[in-house]
């Protein structure tokens, strides 16, 4: 393999990788050295990746375990690592996930223990629009004001799958009882640290955290509105424009991302994702 390295794709968020074929054999010493960029920088950029599902499925498990998700048909036949995103339909059925959340949040985060992080690997996009639009949220953290982080670090935040899906998703199949059953809501910090580096990241998203913790729904929902709007500002922010054979992995223990609308009548977008499993998110104070 060729010497590795790394260019910003913006001023906090995100790092290229030159010198990569996710394909082939890695060492321990390549694959940590991307642990830690990741960490450092939320996402990870390969460009012209020619994988299969297997060898994406390959490269992922190296990173840690892998999750399946809770909406199994939209999972790759063969591969219940690989979640499709896509808004295409074949003999009459969506093939994947269609939509996309067009609304930040992290994968998984509604878990006792969410996710890594999770790898994106970009097989059809349109040539306008569906970009995937992803933030610093210890970047964000940094400069909130500090009266804010100090309350920030006493929260708990609620989050509740179920919730969200039944007000958001009335243009998908219903959750079954034991799919709820699934994805009880939970608590997590509002602040997380980061296992790798140390670094606080707000814990948040638009979508599945329901209030903080002694809070009232109504009450919760006016102060996450503030602190996102402020957190995803474009200082912390960076847009992913796709091309066929991108492979993008973003951490979701420090970032958030959504994805932007296109023309799905008329365009075609297709990805596999790979899901890492994680940690249960701890806080501590550095104070």
């Amino acid at each position: 393999m060729a010497e590795i390295g790394f260019s910003e794709l913006s001023a906090n968020v995100g790092s290229e990788v030159d010198g990569v074929d996710l394909g082939e054999a890695m060492s321990d010493s390549t694959l940590g050295r991307l642990v830690a960029e990741l960490a450092d920088r939320c996402v990870l950029l390969f460009r012209g990746q020619d994988i299969t599902p297997a060898q994406l499925i390959d490269f992922s498990r190296r990173l840690g375990p892998l999750e399946e998700h809770v909406l199994s048909n939209f999972c790759l036949p063969g591969h219940p690592e690989i979640f499709v995103v896509s808004n295409i339909i074949e003999n009459g059925k969506h093939v994947g996930a269609f939509g996309g959340s067009k609304q930040y949040h992290s994968d998984l985060a509604y878990h006792d223990k969410p996710s890594m992080g999770s790898v994106f690997h970009c097989l059809e996009c349109p040539e306008e629009g569906g970009e995937t639009s992803i933030v610093s949220m210890s970047a964000a953290y940094d400069a909130l004001p500090q009266e804010r982080r100090e309350w920030l670090c006493k929260q708990r935040a609620v989050f509740d799958y179920v919730w969200y899906y039944e007000q958001a998703h009335h243009d998908r199949p219903k959750l079954t009882e034991e799919q709820k059953r699934r994805v009880p809501p939970v608590g997590h910090p509002a602040v997380r640290t980061h296992p790798v580096n140390g670094r606080p990241s707000l814990f948040l998203s638009e979508v599945w955290v329901r209030q903080f913790e002694g809070t009232s729904d109504e009450e919760s929902q006016e102060i996450l509105a503030e602190i996102l709007e402020f957190a995803t500002k474009p200082e912390f922010t960076y847009v992913h424009a796709w091309t066929p054979g991108d492979v993008l992995i973003w951490d979701n223990r420090n970032s958030i991302h959504k994805a932007c609308p296109f023309d799905e009548q008329n365009t075609r977008r297709r990805m596999h994702r790979t899901t890492i499993k994680g940690t249960a998110p701890y806080f501590e104070s550095t104070a």
